[in-house]
């Protein structure tokens, strides 16, 4: 495996293992206005990747023509929901959110789940902007969505046919979203379970230079706050602004999946999909060697 993994611009990317093949679901790393879709890249060995181009049918996606990104997909009951954010909204007033769509294959093509092409959330819960989804499946298979920007992080349960959701503890606003937003948080929430606890990794710092980072975050159950307890993803000399990660496990070992800049590359939108070891010690996530 050599860094990146892949030729062009990619970021965001959400990771899960169905059968003996990792997928990587990404942003295509382009300016807002060009980002009109997501792509999809596989590999069943580590060393070498397919990808797929425009996984969503943007037809069924009512409204949602710019700032496709940041996507997340969950397998329940035989089929595959993604959930991605669209438009870049700033306000309640304007279309766009975030989006949830359906497939039979974990490559698509993904499908609004609602007829009317709406989107699944559109509120701007305490100033949570509706991006940056990640879907977590508990040991029960009960699904939370995580997600938000502008240092706000919300949590919800899906409902069991993924088209809305179930009441979760006060305090949550219109009884569906509570805010659990831990230290230092930006944006790109990732959610794993260790020994029982549940650990978080987001994004903190700035995307488009080198203070972008990853810190890791534990709580006691899934919509409960997290405490911050180190660093897991951090510029170096040999790349910027690692962030948006994922992980995954794959022959006995986890993997961190994210996104880089090479050093001294100022174009924000220059993000490259890299993966490498996560190493997890002592019941926690600790700091990744960038290769």
């Amino acid at each position: 495996m050599q860094n990146p993994v892949v030729d062009g611009w990619y970021a965001d990317p959400e990771s899960r293992v169905y059968g003996d093949t990792v997928y990587m679901y990404v942003t295509n790393s382009l300016p807002f206005e060009e980002q009109q879709n997501l792509d999809l890249v596989t590999t069943d060995d580590l060393s070498s990747f397919t990808v797929y181009r425009n996984i969503l049918d943007m037809g069924t996606y009512r409204g949602a023509t710019f700032a496709i990104w940041a996507p997340t997909v969950i397998d329940k009951d035989g089929r595959y929901y993604i959930i991605f954010a669209a438009n870049n909204i700033r306000s309640e007033s304007e279309i766009g959110g975030l989006y949830i769509g359906v497939a039979d294959t974990p490559t698509g093509p993904f499908r609004n789940v609602f007829a009317d092409g709406r989107p699944l959330i559109n509120a701007i819960y305490n100033n949570a902007q509706p991006i940056d989804a990640h879907l977590f499946k508990d040991d029960d298979g009960a699904i939370y969505l995580y997600y938000g920007g502008w240092r706000h992080m919300m949590v919800c349960k899906m409902n069991e046919t993924m088209d809305g959701f179930e009441s979760i503890p006060e305090p949550a606003f219109d009884g569906i979203a509570r805010e659990i937003t831990p230290d230092a948080y930006v944006e790109a929430p990732y959610v794993m379970k260790i020994d029982g606890k549940y650990h978080l990794m987001y994004s903190s710092g700035n995307w488009t230079n080198g203070t972008y980072c990853v810190k890791g975050a534990i709580a006691d159950s899934p919509t409960s706050e997290f405490k911050y307890y180190g660093d897991v993803l951090k510029a170096s000399d040999l790349a910027d602004g690692p962030g948006h990660n994922s992980a995954f496990c794959f022959g006995d070992k986890w993997y961190v999946a994210y996104h880089r800049r090479t050093v001294g590359d100022l174009n924000p939108h220059h993000r490259k999909l890299c993966i490498d070891l996560l190493p997890i010690s002592d019941g926690r996530l600790q700091s990744v060697e960038m290769t």
